[in-house]
């Protein structure tokens, strides 16, 4: 059976995922919907806690003691609510992950080799000789070098860029359609990031994977997404076309990251921009916007403007080309020349 071009890969309606804790629920993810087609990129942003990572998770059946609702099918099929031993059975074969700290997610006591192999005997049930010839096909395809001899090394024995490398290799060892990258570059040098970007880039190419990248690094999300999802206190803030996002953002949170970047024409006693006050409660979630009480718009706003900010939930809707959750995003030029500063 041919798969539908048209129909995306992922598509996550409605999201929600709740902790209990003795202070009350945290709900981490709020309401959150996207989509991703074969071949696209997705990048999600944030600061820390913003519900990135709970929302891989999430997609990938990973979560224990969490309430996990809302809809998320992979290539039509329904994934919530699925018995553990078949989501078993996609993790890795059509959907992999590939985790921010390799260290921590390879076991110490196994070489590479062997816990790629593996992978590929639970899915494939392969004989123990095809898988180990496998994984030294996977290494050599992400570029580590004297696969054959490397093959039979443990974790500790490869540098960080390395080791990520082998993550890579583990992911996609089984062919899946969809792969999330959760901080892939984090803890990484400049030259590595590059390599690895490049590296996820030219597999999704060859393979016509979708992929989820998952970073707080706009630096990232400009070099390998298509498309830019923004999340701010588990919910939607804004989503557009890359290219768009970083040209004209619509949603003040937005402006005030890319504000925060550095740039080209600063002096050297510059001071760095950054978004006043703290992220929001999670216990305590407000019922309008999140982000108003640190947004520069609500408070140069009107007091009946900054009431429907404070009381209000915004909507995800459409705006110039971007969907936006903000009720002061006019999305013109004198917005997208201002911002935080």
């Amino acid at each position: 059976m041919t798969a539908d071009r048209e129909q995306p890969l992922l598509s996550v309606e409605d999201l929600t995922v709740t902790f209990p804790t003795k202070r009350g629920p945290v709900r981490a993810v709020d309401s959150l919907s996207f989509t991703v087609h074969r071949g696209q990129t997705l990048g999600i942003v944030g600061e820390s806690g913003s519900g990135k990572s709970v929302t891989s998770l999430a997609v990938m059946g990973l979560h224990t003691g969490a309430e996990v609702t809302g809809s998320i099918a992979l290539d039509g099929r329904e994934l919530t609510g699925l018995p553990e031993r078949e989501l078993g059975r996609l993790r890795g074969r059509r959907m992999a992950m590939i985790f921010q700290d390799p260290l921590s997610s390879l076991h110490p006591y196994y070489t590479v080799g062997e816990q790629i192999a593996e992978h590929h005997r639970v899915h494939f049930g392969s004989r123990r000789a095809a898988a180990r010839k496998r994984a030294v096909e996977m290494l050599g395809e992400v570029g580590i070098p004297e696969p054959a001899r490397r093959v039979g090394e443990y974790p500790h024995q490869f540098s960080g860029g390395m080791r990520q490398r082998v993550m890579i290799a583990m992911a996609l060892a089984c062919e899946p359609e969809l792969l999330i990258a959760d901080e892939p570059t984090t803890a990484l040098d400049v030259t590595v990031q590059a390599q690895i970007l490049e590296l996820i880039a030219r597999l999704q190419e060859e393979r016509g994977l979708a992929v989820v990248m998952i970073t707080h690094d706009l630096g990232v999300v400009a070099r390998v997404a298509r498309d830019v999802l923004v999340m701010y206190g588990g919910r939607a803030a804004e989503q557009a076309p890359v290219d768009a996002l970083f040209a004209g953002p619509a949603h003040p949170y937005t402006r005030g990251l890319l504000d925060s970047l550095p740039r080209l024409d600063d002096t050297d006693d510059a001071p760095l921009r950054a978004i006043p006050g703290s992220p929001p409660s999670l216990l305590t979630p407000s019922p309008g916007c999140a982000f108003a009480p640190r947004c520069p718009r609500a408070a140069a706003a009107s007091t009946d403007e900054q009431g429907r900010c404070e009381g209000t939930r915004p909507e995800l809707v459409p705006s110039n080309g971007h969907l936006v959750a903000c009720h002061l995003s006019l999305h013109t030029a004198a917005h997208a020349r201002g911002g935080t500063r």
